[in-house]
C-alpha cells in the first residue's frame, strides 16, 4: 500500500544534503577537470623545461668558476677651491689687485664636469698605464660618479689582484695631477708670453714719456714745477723789494731835503765844505785865513789905507787867502768864485754834523734809487717772462703727468704679473684626495649572490612561461565562450 505523500512536502533524503559549494570553487574544478592533459602532455613539457632551467643553472655555476676573479679600487677627490684675493700697493707709484672668483661660482662651467672628462682622456690613462707599467691599451677606464650638490669625484678602477687594482689607482691619480700641472704651466707660460710684451710695450711708453720730458727740461731750463713756483714767488719778491726802496728812498730823500732846508743849502754844498773841512792843510789854512781876515779888518778900523802895518795884514791876508783858494781848488776842481761860495768856512761843529747827516741821507737815497731802478728792471723783465713760464710749467706739468701714469701703469702691470703667479688655481682649481685608493680584500667579480639571484629570477621567468603554456587551452576557450 502505498502511501500518499503530499506534492510541495520536502524530501526527508533531500534535507539531508550538505549545501552546495561556492560557486568559484565550482569553476576552478570544473577548469582543473577540462585541463588535466594526458600523461604525454607532462613527459613533453618535463623534457623541454628541465634542459632549459639546467642551462640557467649551469650557465651560472660556469659563470661562478670559470670568470677570472676582478678586483675593485675606490677613492675619492674633492676641490676645495673657494677663489682667492690679492693686492699690492707702491707707494708713490700704483697699485695692483689681483682675485680669481670660487671655480664653482658658474652656472654654465662645472670643474668636477671638466675633471671627469680629463680623468677619463686618453692621454691620462695612457700616462697611468705607463706608470702602472702595464700596456696602454689594456688599461682600463674607471668609473667616475659625480655627487650632486658637492665637490667630490668619487672614482673605482678594476684589477686582476687587490694589489694591481690599488696600484692602477694610485698610477691614475699621479697621471692625473701630472696633466694638471701642465695644463696650469702651460697656461702661466702663455699668460706670461703674453704679459712680457704689454710690460715691453708699457717701457716703450714710460721710456718715451721719459725723453719728453727731459729734453724739454733741457731745452727750457725748468726742471721742476718747484722751480717754476720758485721763479714766481721770486717775482712776488722783486714786487715787494721794489716797494720798500720806493718806501726807504723816499724817506731818505725827505730826510735830505728837510735837512737842506734847514741848513739853507744843498747836499752837493754841503759835501764839497766836508771835503774842504776834512783837509787838515785846507783848514789850518782857512783857520789862519780867518784870523788874518779878522786881524785885518780890526786894523782897518782903526788905522788908514796908506799905514803900514794896515798893508801888511792886507798882504797877510791876500796871501793865505790865495793859499786857500789854489788848495781848495787842488781838492775840489772848482773855480775861485764857486770855492768861496761853497767854503763854509765859519760851520760850526752841530752844523757841520747836520750837514754829514743830510750828505749821507742824500748818499743813501741815491743808492736807494739805482737799487730801485735795478729791481724795476729785473720785475719787469720777471713780469714779461711769467706767461711763457706759465706755458713752459704747464707743459711741465702735462709731461710729468704722463710719466707718472705710464710709470704707474708699468708698476702695477709688473706687480700684477707677480701676483698672478700666487695663483695658479684659477683656471685648474686646487684638488686633492680625500679618500686614498683602496685595497680590496674581497673580489667584486664574479659575485655569487648576483649570479644565484640571476639564475633565480631566470628559472622564475621560464616557469612562468611554460605555466602560460600549459594553461593556454582552458583561457583560450573561455575567451571564446564569452566572444
Amino acid at each position: 500500500m502505498t502511501a500518499n505523500i503530499p506534492i510541495g512536502a520536502p524530501d526527508a533524503h533531500d534535507a539531508a544534503e550538505p549545501a552546495a559549494p561556492p560557486r568559484l570553487l565550482v569553476r576552478l574544478g570544473r577548469l582543473a577537470r577540462q585541463g588535466l592533459p594526458a600523461i604525454g602532455r607532462y613527459r613533453r613539457y618535463t623534457m623541454i623545461l628541465a634542459p632549459a632551467v639546467g642551462g640557467i643553472w649551469v650557465l651560472t655555476a660556469a659563470y661562478l668558476v670559470v670568470t677570472p676573479k676582478s678586483y675593485t679600487s675606490q677613492f675619492s677627490l674633492i676641490l676645495p677651491g673657494s677663489g682667492v684675493g690679492s693686492s699690492i700697493n707702491v707707494e708713490t707709484i700704483g697699485q695692483a689687485q689681483v682675485s680669481s672668483n670660487s671655480a664653482f661660482s658658474s652656472a654654465t662651467l662645472s670643474p668636477t664636469e671638466n675633471y671627469k672628462q680629463l680623468l677619463n682622456a686618453d692621454v691620462t690613462l695612457r700616462a697611468a698605464a705607463r706608470l702602472a707599467h702595464e700596456n696602454e691599451d689594456r688599461f682600463p677606464a674607471p668609473t667616475i660618479k659625480l655627487v650632486d650638490q658637492t665637490s667630490l669625484i668619487n672614482l673605482t678602477i678594476t684589477g686582476r689582484t687587490a694589489a694591481q687594482a690599488q696600484t692602477r689607482a694610485k698610477a691614475l691619480i699621479a697621471a692625473f695631477l701630472a696633466e694638471l700641472n701642465d695644463l696650469r704651466l702651460d697656461e702661466a707660460t702663455k699668460h706670461q708670453e703674453t704679459d712680457i710684451l704689454h710690460l715691453n710695450d708699457l717701457k716703450e711708453k714710460v721710456s718715451a714719456s721719459q725723453r719728453r720730458l727731459i729734453d724739454f727740461q733741457a731745452s727750457h731750463g725748468l726742471a721742476t714745477l718747484d722751480q717754476f713756483n720758485a721763479r714766481i714767488n721770486a717775482a712776488d719778491t722783486l714786487r715787494a723789494k721794489e716797494r720798500e726802496l720806493r718806501i726807504t728812498m723816499h724817506e731818505e730823500s725827505g730826510k735830505a731835503g728837510q735837512l737842506a732846508g734847514t741848513l739853507g743849502s744843498v747836499p752837493q754844498s754841503a759835501n764839497i765844505v766836508l771835503r774842504l773841512r776834512g783837509d787838515p792843510v785846507f783848514a789850518e789854512l782857512a783857520q789862519r785865513y780867518a784870523v788874518a781876515n779878522a786881524d785885518a779888518e780890526q786894523k782897518a778900523g782903526t788905522l788908514g789905507p796908506q799905514h803900514g802895518t794896515l798893508a801888511q795884514a792886507n798882504a797877510e791876508r791876500q796871501e793865505l787867502l790865495s793859499a786857500l783858494i789854489h788848495r781848495g781848488q787842488d781838492i775840489t776842481g772848482l773855480s775861485a768864485a764857486q770855492l768861496m761860495r761853497h767854503a763854509d768856512l765859519q760851520v760850526g761843529e752841530g752844523r757841520s754834523a747836520l750837514m754829514q747827516a743830510m750828505s749821507v741821507d742824500d748818499a743813501n737815497a741815491a743808492g736807494t734809487r739805482e737799487a730801485l731802478r735795478e729791481v724795476h728792471r729785473d720785475l719787469l723783465d720777471a713780469q714779461a717772462k711769467t706767461p711763457d713760464l706759465i706755458r713752459q710749467a704747464q707743459a711741465l706739468a702735462d709731461l710729468q703727468r704722463e710719466e707718472r701714469v705710464t710709470e704707474a701703469v708699468f708698476s702695477s702691470a709688473l706687480a700684477h704679473l707677480d701676483t698672478a703667479k700666487q695663483d695658479p688655481f684659477a683656471s685648474y682649481p686646487l684638488v686633492q684626495v680625500l679618500a686614498a685608493p683602496s685595497l680590496p680584500t674581497k673580489p667584486s667579480s664574479p659575485s655569487k649572490v648576483i649570479g644565484i639571484a640571476g639564475a633565480l629570477g631566470a628559472t622564475l621567468i621560464v616557469l612562468f612561461a611554460f605555466g602560460l603554456l600549459w594553461l593556454r587551452q582552458p583561457i583560450l576557450d573561455r575567451v571564446l565562450k564569452k566572444a
